[in-house]
């Protein structure tokens, strides 16, 4: 069974074997932010994997320590950097980006091809 707004396993092991693009994306928060960007960040994960067919894996990584902290990771597979360019256009994603600006110290973004095989 999938959950809902997630790729099937058989969708997401073609995806991989096909060299899927992924971003990495590491967030400084700004002192005091963390509350208010945590939702927002997930809000944006969760209508990047339900809206986009290109979006296999949208994770947002906080420390294990669960405390409130100011650094968040994002780890995303896009089936190609087409499907990630479709991300970058989406309103979900416009807004998130425009809400959080003001909540961020540092943002740094990465990208790599996905060569694995995934179960």
């Amino acid at each position: 069974m999938t959950a809902v707004g997630q790729p099937s396993a058989d969708k997401r092991r073609a995806a991989l074997s096909a060299s899927a693009y992924a971003i990495t994306v590491s967030f400084e928060l700004e002192e005091g932010a963390a509350e208010k960007f945590h939702p927002l960040v997930a809000e944006n994960a969760r209508q990047s994997v339900a809206l986009e067919p290109g979006c296999l894996r949208f994770d947002v990584l906080s420390p294990a320590s669960g405390a409130i902290n100011h650094e968040v990771f994002l780890y995303e597979i896009y089936t190609d950097q087409a499907a990630f360019d479709f991300h970058l256009a989406s309103a979900h994603f416009k807004s998130f980006d425009e809400q959080t600006r003001t909540l961020v110290r540092k943002k740094t973004v990465n990208a790599f091809t996905v060569d694995q095989n995934a179960k």
